[in-house]
This record gives structure tokens, C-alpha cells and sequence, in this order.
């Protein structure tokens, strides 16, 4: 997708790759709302909460290509990237666009394809979190940090190039992240938490050495430049944040089916509880003592005393006594 009306050097408007790539977004969300929808009219059980976070990401991304963009030249193109790079991508990515497809594919060349492609050791590698997260932060410190972003004005393919990266970028990181959609290496808390915490200072650094000097080869103002800092690293922090939230929630449900399983395979316990050693012999000493020993006991009621055979039932301190 080619984001380029708000960038330095091109021409006010979206114009018609902006136009194009909005068709493109919500020609997704459509086509995500009628599978979704094929799921359910067959009996699937499918959340509606997904259809409209994928509805979400699809409409920001039309707005990022279309729509007016607040501030200057560089807060503008701050807020277009925060939404293609981070916002998007999380509403895109929580609607488990993959784990649909599987399911509204009938069976057949297609569906094993697909699974074959996300099940194949290329994916596993790109989908390892530290590299996902070098390719998108590793991404906006090359874009930001040396004369690259002051070349885009000049070469719109370039320009085009670094926008689709940026989502790609974006979508590769939240999935390695979240682990949401069926994969065939998943990878732990500890790695994925790490990589975020990780990701989050490099682009806080990146971010607070962008108010501090603008991207070489470049003249904003002042007071454009500080607010598009502030736009990267506050709306960095809450996508970041919000990202730990589900990583968190899917860590609480895996943990929940573990120890429900575990429940399921533990033996039941038994039904009579033995006693310790100890207060074994104390009754076995009592039963020699009183004369009780040999007698098995017997069911408690109005007539135990007339159903038991002779020699078997409760005996009676005035009928016997210790020694008999």
C-alpha cells in the first residue's frame, strides 16, 4: 500500500494511489465481514468483536491514505505512520484474519496450501520475535536516522517501498508478538515479553533523538518536529501498552487450560481415607483390650441387633465384660 500524500515534497491530496489504497482496505473488511458471515449462517461460532476490530484497522488504514491528517507537514506523516505501523496492524491482528481463512476455505488445494505456507520453516523464521522486531524497529531508526527520509521526496518508488515496509513491518511484529492465529512455532512469554519491552526503549530512543534533531537532510519547524515526537513516542507507548495487555490475556488463558488438563489427568481420590500409623495401633490396642477384636462392624439402625447373626452385632457393656 503506497501512503504518500502527506509526506514532504509531494503534492497535497491523496491522489490516485491514495484512492487505490483505500478501495484496497476496505475491499478487505468486506471480504472479512462476508466470511465471517459464511462461518456463522453454517453454525460456527465466530465473535463479532472480531469483525469490527478488523473493520477497524481496515477503515484507519483508508483514513490514513485518504483523509485529512492533523499538524504540520511532519506531525501529519508522525500520525500516518503510527497508523499504518502500529494501530492498524493491532486491530488486524486481533481479528485473526488467518485463523478465518482456514476456516471459511472448503477443504481442498487452497486451504492446504495456506496451511502448508504458515506451517513452513520460512514463516517460523520470520515470525522469531527478535527478528521481527530488528525488521520494524530496526526499520524506522534506518528510515529516520540517516538520509533516507530526506531522499523520499525525490524517488516516489522509494517512498512507496518504505510505506509498504512500514506495514508489513508493523503486521510481521504484532503477529510474532501475540501468536494469535495458528503457527507452527510458538514461542514463550519470556521471549515475546522481552522483545516487546525491547522494541517499546528503541522506539522511546528513537523517538526522543527525533525531537532532539530532525531526520537528516530535512527542515521542519520546531514546533512541528517536537509535536510529531511526541506523537511517535506517546502513540508508540500506547499501542505498546495495549500490546502488552493482550500478551498478558493470552498468557492467563493458557495457563487456565493447562491446569485443566492437568485436573483431567490426575487420578481421583480415594474414597476412604486411611488413618496414620499411630492412631492405627491406638485402635488396634483398644479392640484387644475390650474384647472388640475379630468383630467386624456392622450398619447402624433400628433393627441391627435382630438382623445380625449371633456374635456379630454391637456388644453390650452389661452382657460382657473385659476378659470374657
Amino acid at each position: 500500500m503506497i501512503f504518500a500524500h502527506v509526506h514532504p515534497g509531494q503534492a497535497a491530496g491523496p491522489g490516485p494511489a491514495g484512492m487505490m489504497n483505500a478501495v484496497v482496505a476496505l475491499t478487505a473488511a468486506l471480504a472479512y465481514g462476508a466470511a465471517a458471515g459464511r462461518l456463522r449462517r453454517r453454525g460456527d461460532v465466530w465473535s463479532r468483536w472480531r469483525d469490527t476490530s478488523f473493520s477497524a484497522g481496515s477503515g484507519a488504514l483508508a483514513w490514513a491514505a485518504v483523509g485529512p491528517l492533523p499538524g504540520g507537514p511532519f506531525t501529519a506523516h508522525m500520525v500516518q505512520h503510527l497508523i499504518v505501523g502500529m494501530a492498524a496492524p493491532l486491530l488486524l491482528v486481533l481479528a485473526r484474519p488467518l485463523t478465518l481463512v482456514l476456516r471459511a476455505l472448503p477443504p481442498g488445494a487452497a486451504r492446504r496450501g495456506l496451511l502448508a505456507l504458515a506451517h513452513s520453516g520460512a514463516v517460523g523464521l520470520l515470525l522469531f520475535p527478535p527478528l521481527a522486531a530488528l525488521l520494524d524497529a530496526g526499520g524506522l531508526w534506518l528510515l529516520y536516522r540517516t538520509e533516507l527520509f530526506a531522499a523520499l521526496r525525490h524517488l516516489p518508488w522509494l517512498n512507496a517501498l518504505v510505506h509498504a515496509h512500514v506495514l508489513a513491518a508493523g503486521l510481521l511484529f504484532t503477529f510474532a508478538v501475540c501468536q494469535l492465529d495458528p503457527v507452527s512455532r510458538r514461542w514463550g512469554l519470556r521471549v515475546r515479553g522481552a522483545t516487546l519491552l525491547a522494541t517499546g526503549a528503541a522506539h522511546a530512543v528513537l523517538a526522543k533523538s527525533v525531537y532532539a534533531a530532525g531526520p537528516p537532510g530535512t527542515a521542519f519547524t520546531t514546533a512541528d518536529l517536537h509535536t510529531g515526537a511526541q506523537v511517535m513516542y506517546y502513540g508508540g507507548d500506547l499501542v505498546e501498552a495495549a500490546l502488552a495487555v493482550v500478551l498478558a490475556g493470552s498468557w492467563y488463558a493458557a495457563t487456565g487450560r493447562a491446569r485443566t488438563r492437568h485436573r483431567a489427568r490426575r487420578p481421583a481420590p480415594e474414597a476412604a481415607v486411611s488413618l496414620p500409623a499411630p492412631a492405627q495401633r491406638r485402635g488396634v490396642r483398644w479392640a484387644q483390650d475390650t474384647g472388640f477384636a475379630g468383630v467386624e462392624p456392622v450398619a447402624h439402625g433400628p433393627d441391627d441387633d435382630a438382623s445380625q447373626p449371633a456374635g456379630r452385632g454391637k456388644p453390650s457393656r452389661t452382657s460382657r465384660t473385659p476378659g470374657e
